[in-house]
């Protein structure tokens, strides 16, 4: 698809869009040869396709003319190799409850800076459906390789930083940008139900998300949230990679009122997550909100309609929650009880207790405080869904 070969509706017309958007299928075959001769090309290869020479995979980038292309000759294969390295083994469902011609604004829950969304990449091809394209943060999105790699994989830039002035303006566009897309451009969009990765176990939608989205509607809530398709997506990940590293980012952020990251941390918790042990995964479509709108079109104001929408979408991502035993094993530690013991054994309660003792060992803090930051992070999803039932 080219710039030219896609209509602007009236929501999009007022805005430029050339700094965020993905790469256009026109551009990809340039692009990829241009990030082909950067060495960290090879250093990809050799990590992501450690079976594939560079003479093919220069053969198959020489082949790329979408996209799309990109993305089935080289990511698809290339999360699969990964999840086979980290995890044991990914399972989904509710996908047969979405059409496919049909486009979705997919709102998932958030646990890691970039699977959560390549996961659901995987899913949707395995499904028989086109990918999405996916918001990532401008801090994420380094000038050069790293650029040209978010791109190509459909990736279009939240910009974060700025005025009040400057940052509404770029909530406008940012509205506008995705509504544009998933209506113009017929593509669907990913998009996390909050800013950052839930770290305390508790996957909770922003109001400013959905105030965010509704910017560029037409100012009938039904109608302009009806145009977006919602579908939560909820991800569940029986081990998280970056425990360790939220717990000790919670434990700091307790003790100040600001908490600022180390330079390289995004990063580190990046490669953590792709590297390190994810269990069981598994992720489940939700059916596309209708009457779920129509119920919060009935409250009186703006303001109380967006937020019923955002319990409704927290409600939905929750029961659809995948909760394995270490779950109910952390719920039952933190409470000091056995009110969940028929859902493990007692060797599996024994193994994860020593899981936890290992990883939060070296962290910074008091033991006491980390080790149940620690275990709200795996119960929160059993505690929240006992709550709801």
């Amino acid at each position: 698809m080219t710039a030219q070969e896609i209509r602007k509706s009236p929501f999009a017309e007022a805005f430029d869009f050339e700094d965020i958007r993905p790469y256009y299928d026109s551009e990809a075959h340039d692009v990829l040869q241009r990030m082909s001769k950067d060495p960290s090309f090879e250093k990809l290869v050799h990590h992501l396709w450690p079976e594939m020479s560079m003479a093919e995979a220069q053969a198959k980038a020489n082949r790329v003319n979408s996209v799309m292309d990109f993305q089935m000759e080289f990511m698809h294969s290339a999360i699969q190799t990964l999840l086979e390295r980290s995890s044991s083994g990914l399972t989904g469902s509710g996908f047969e409850n979405l059409d496919k011609n049909k486009t979705y604004l997919f709102v998932a829950n958030h646990r890691d800076i970039l699977l959560d969304s390549a996961i659901l990449e995987v899913m949707l091809v395995e499904n028989g459906f086109p990918t999405s394209e996916i918001t990532i943060g401008d801090n994420l999105m380094e000038p050069g390789f790293i650029t040209d790699f978010g791109r190509m994989n459909r990736m279009f830039t939240v910009q974060r930083e700025g005025t009040n002035r400057e940052l509404y303006d770029r909530s406008r566009k940012f509205s506008a940008y995705i509504r544009h897309t998933l209506v113009d451009k017929q593509v669907s969009v990913w998009i996390a139900q909050r800013n950052g990765r839930t770290k305390d176990g508790l996957d909770q939608t922003q109001t400013g998300l959905l105030k965010m989205l509704n910017l560029s509607g037409n100012g009938n809530f039904l109608e302009s949230f009806s145009q977006l398709n919602i579908v939560p997506v909820t991800i569940s990940y029986e081990y998280e990679p970056c425990d360790a590293l939220k717990t000790q980012e919670l434990y700091l952020s307790s003790l100040h009122s600001i908490y600022k990251k180390a330079p390289g941390e995004d990063l580190n918790s990046i490669l953590t997550g792709i590297m390190g042990n994810k269990g069981r995964i598994h992720i489940q479509a939700g059916k596309p909100f209708c009457s779920e709108l129509e119920d919060a079109n009935k409250y009186p104001n703006e303001n109380e309609k967006i937020r019923q929408l955002c319990l409704m979408i927290d409600s939905r991502i929750r029961s659809n929650y995948k909760l394995w035993p270490l779950n109910y094993i952390a719920a039952d530690l933190l409470e000091e009880g056995k009110r969940f013991s028929s859902q493990y054994t007692t060797d599996e309660k024994k193994a994860f207790v020593n899981y936890a003792k290992a990883k939060i060992h070296d962290l910074k803090g008091d033991p006491e405080t980390l080790m149940q930051g620690f275990l709200k992070m795996y119960a929160g999803p059993c505690l929240t869904a006992d709550k709801k039932s």
